[in-house]
């Protein structure tokens, strides 16, 4: 007996398209013959993917902190684009790693405007379509650091914590919705603009953290959301926690008086 079908989106909302993840999985499911909304700041990146895959990807520039360019990008998105299957909440970012006592505190701002103010804008606007239709899957970004602490993480890693709470508490609010909810954790990854900006644009000292080992890929992550997307609908991966062979959890830190 065959069992059920997968459950594909049809048309895709992907935040942080221009790079990286956000380019990856936009590619992922445009590729598969998906709609994709793709926004993000930089209108000649997304652009660039609308060449490339012609109308099946539509290029929206839109900074996701601002709230009346998201209710107006939503409220204005054209026909074939209007019912998202899937909002994937890619756009966010690390800026510095400074320990909490020498952080600035403007880094600690963007972070939570983007990472957590952003995210929850954006699928607040897209949340009640899907609940309407009865389907619908919101795939957030977190981040190992949400429960791995790091000297440095301070701010970054309690914005993905967050990340990984809201989606949690998202799934008990959309109990018999049928829309679905996953964050997906990535470790190290490298080859894309992340570290840079971490590392405000110094590329040797971001290219230093990938040094002698082999990080995730961009392309590792869009696979990876591609699989919980494709699961059957009465299938929820509530969290994927996915890091590099190279990486694993050694311990705890001691400090010792000499």
């Amino acid at each position: 007996m065959a069992g059920p079908k997968p459950s594909v989106p049809i048309c895709v909302f992907v935040t942080g398209a221009s790079s990286g993840f956000g380019a990856a999985i936009t590619r992922q499911f445009a590729g598969a013959g998906a709609r994709v909304v793709a926004a993000a700041r930089r209108a000649d990146r997304i652009e660039a993917l609308a060449r490339e895959f012609g109308d099946r990807v539509l290029p929206v520039v839109l900074d996701i902190t601002d709230t009346e360019a998201v209710s107006r990008v939503i409220s204005d998105l054209p026909i074939p684009f209007r019912d998202v299957d899937c909002l994937v909440n890619n756009a966010g970012l690390a800026l510095g790693f400074e320990l909490a006592q020498h952080a600035s505190l403007g880094n600690w701002d963007r972070m939570l405007e983007v990472n957590c103010r952003g995210l929850i804008h954006m699928t607040r606007a897209l949340l009640p379509g899907m609940v309407a239709r009865g389907r619908g899957h919101i795939v957030n970004i977190g981040s190992f650091a949400a429960s791995i602490p790091y000297p440095g993480g301070n701010v970054y890693g309690a914005s993905k914590a967050f990340v990984q709470q809201f989606s949690q508490n998202l799934r008990s609010d959309l109990h018999g919705s049928g829309v679905r909810v996953t964050v997906i954790e990535p470790g190290l990854c490298g080859g894309t603009e992340f570290s840079e900006v971490r590392c405000g644009g110094d590329r040797d000292k971001a290219a230093a953290l990938y040094s002698g080992l082999q990080p995730l890929t961009a392309g590792d992550i869009a696979e990876t959301v591609r699989w919980v997307t494709a699961q059957p609908s009465h299938v929820n991966v509530n969290i994927v926690e996915v890091v590099p062979v190279a990486q694993s959890v050694v311990g705890s830190q001691f400090h010792r008086v000499k």
